[in-house]
């Protein structure tokens, strides 16, 4: 699944200045992850091809591997964000709840998830070493 970012709760945020251009670039790297480790949820069985065998030289990870290393490095940015701030980071950067459908869920008053949100994505991006 491809995420229009003009689009995207995350990308609505960049766009009226409620985070940063860094807050911005580690949800993105975070949502990719997400995306590449096929995290969510699938209705149907996958069709793609996969690859027989490597070569010497083939040195690029298979299918599988990718999607492996995809998942550790999300398992990774997750932890380095911590409890607590997790669930709203998730919501609205890999599942692409709007930040008001987000704040219900979690039972917070309006305008609490933003400020969470911005923690999270500033934990994130300190994580993967963005200035």
């Amino acid at each position: 699944m491809t995420v229009n970012l003009a689009e995207s709760p995350l990308g609505w945020l960049r766009a009226r200045g409620h985070v940063s251009g860094r807050q911005f670039d580690a949800g993105e790297q975070l949502r990719a992850d997400w995306e590449r480790a096929q995290l969510a949820p699938s209705v149907t069985m996958r069709w793609d091809a996969t690859r027989a065998g490597r070569t010497a030289f083939d040195s690029a990870l298979g299918p599988t591997e990718a999607q492996v290393a995809a998942r550790r490095r999300f398992d990774a940015a997750v932890a380095a964000v911590g409890p607590g701030l997790t669930e709203i980071l998730w919501r609205v950067v890999c599942s692409g709840e709007g930040m008001r459908d987000a704040e219900q869920a979690l039972g917070w008053p309006a305008r609490a998830g933003k400020l969470v949100l911005c923690l999270a994505l500033d934990r994130l991006a300190d994580h993967y070493g963005m200035r």
